[in-house]
């Protein structure tokens, strides 16, 4: 069953590749952030192609989803939805809003004030919002893919810790190189690619293999390895505020799935290495000027491999 899953899973990467030129691994990243059952938060400056990435992925899956746009002025109901009186029924209706989708895309999240973005917390950890003392769940798979502008620009809120942490991936796209951003300017490929863009994976393909991630085997030596990375968050003489329990089990689910994408039944150390700098760099808070990926690539060079074996 893996090896026809595996192809499709490369098709899918080939097809993405077409539209978000010259960013491989960051592609990669984000797809195995979606097969990993976690949320995907890009962070870039305008017009890097964060939204393009985001509905080519969505594309991609053939799952139904929804974008909305955060401002200044949105509210928690413009994402979960309303209660309506009915005057016939004398009853109230729920009206579900954008976030009832199997993909909701957050566009420049952090524009939207605190209020809205707490709107996302429970979905993005419980699968279900709760509205006038009613739970509703959402859709079976569920994820939010969001965009976000770096804090230095003008009327972005920062995100707090707590909606930091529900991200399993953070990634940033970059300027392209002058020979790939030459072909974005003859128009040939990148977001004029996007209408091209169909289903690859279906919903069972999805289901099967989130089911089949946390399958890869880990050995107790990976497992010594993984737990020196995050001991070294907590303790490193730059680290102020150090990986917690759940980004722990997110940088082992999602070296899981970097192996499996690999067609390996097994985590190497260089699997754990690959995702590392996605799934910790907007975890860990550092004391001095070293902050974010920067301080995730300094803790991955303080730790030793030696003792990781393989299976």
């Amino acid at each position: 069953m893996l090896t026809p899953l595996l192809k499709k899973i490369h098709t899918s990467l080939d097809t993405l590749n077409q539209v978000v030129l010259g960013k491989e691994q960051q592609v990669q990243l984000a797809v195995a952030c979606i097969l990993s059952n976690g949320h995907l938060l890009i962070e870039d400056l305008p017009g890097m192609g964060k939204t393009t990435l985001a509905h080519a992925l969505a594309k991609t899956l053939g799952l139904d989803y929804k974008r909305v746009q955060f401002t200044s002025d949105l509210l928690p109901a413009d994402l979960i939805g309303t209660s309506v009186f009915d005057a016939q029924s004398s009853t109230f209706s729920f009206h579900r809003g954008p976030i009832f989708s199997a993909i909701f895309l957050a566009d420049e999240l952090n524009r939207a004030t605190p209020k809205a973005q707490s709107a996302l917390l429970e979905a993005m950890e419980e699968g279900q919002v709760s509205i006038d003392g009613e739970t509703y769940s959402l859709p079976e798979p569920f994820f939010v893919i969001a965009t976000q502008n770096p804090q230095t620009q003008s009327g972005t809120f920062p995100l707090p810790e707590s909606q930091l942490d529900r991200f399993m991936f953070r990634i940033s796209l970059g300027y392209p190189e002058p020979s790939i951003e030459r072909e974005i300017l003859k128009g040939d490929k990148g977001r004029a690619a996007l209408d091209q863009v169909t289903q690859v994976l279906s919903r069972e393909n999805l289901l099967t293999i989130q089911q089949l991630v946390p399958q890869i085997k880990v050995s107790d030596t990976l497992l010594d390895y993984v737990q020196r990375l995050i001991a070294q968050t907590r303790q490193d003489d730059l680290c102020h505020l150090g990986l917690s329990p759940r980004g722990a089990l997110a940088l082992l689910k999602s070296a899981q799935c970097w192996a499996l994408l690999q067609g390996r039944g097994h985590v190497l150390p260089e699997d754990v290495q690959a995702v590392f700098v996605a799934v910790v760099g907007h975890r860990i808070i550092g004391k001095k000027e070293t902050q974010g990926e920067q301080l995730a690539r300094h803790v991955l060079q303080a730790v030793d491999v030696i003792g990781a074996g393989v299976h």
